[in-house]
């Protein structure tokens, strides 16, 4: 069921994100909620990654005409239980910055020995299209936590996630080989078989 413009609002206050999809869906323009001049704030309520996709881009959809795209994403470690998985932008504070979360992570996990700091970087993306039909891609990109960050590119917790399709830190990464690999491209790969 294919949109009928080429033509997506992001409901995302997050400039990265927002980068990286634009690269990522060359073939939409996708503009931002912001750059719309659309005002978007809403309390991520859900209890996974799909639920709060839906309740950002349900938000969006209810202020516009347009087909809409959210995305929810995040860090699960696995000696953490998956932590800090939904909470990710959030895991150090309300107000925190990567900084703080990256800083958070590897205290908690200064005593975890390098084998067991396995973990996984999940993206889900929400779709609802100008009809309302609504539908959902999925994306994973597995990888290590590092004992400090290497490399200042990307953002959040990239300089300390160790990509294992890169061997190297998401951090030095260029945004094309990240783009290339992450977990938001795969889960808008996911989407767009569906957009066919």
């Amino acid at each position: 069921m294919p949109i009928k413009t080429k033509r997506l609002l992001v409901a995302t206050g997050n400039q990265g994100k927002l980068r990286e999809i634009k690269a990522i869906l060359t073939d939409y323009e996708v503009l931002g909620a912001k750059e719309m001049g659309l005002p978007f704030d809403v309390e991520e309520t859900g209890v996974n990654f799909s639920e709060n996709a839906f309740i950002k881009a349900n938000a969006l959809r209810a202020l516009t005409d347009c087909a809409v795209l959210a995305d929810d994403s995040g860090l699960c470690v696995d000696v953490l239980g998956g932590a800090p998985g939904i909470y990710s932008a959030r895991y150090a504070g309300e107000n925190a910055t990567d900084e703080d979360n990256v800083e958070k992570l590897l205290t908690a996990l200064q005593d975890t020995p390098d084998e067991n700091r396995t973990a996984r970087f999940v993206s889900s993306v929400c779709l609802i299209t100008e009809d309302g039909d609504v539908l959902y891609g999925e994306g994973l990109c597995e990888g290590l936590i590092l004992r400090e960050p290497k490399g200042n590119g990307g953002f959040g917790y990239d300089p300390v996630f160790y990509s294992l399709d890169f061997n190297e830190s998401f951090g030095i990464l260029t945004p094309e080989q990240k783009n290339a690999v992450s977990h938001r491209k795969r889960a808008l790969e996911d989407l767009k078989k569906q957009l066919i």
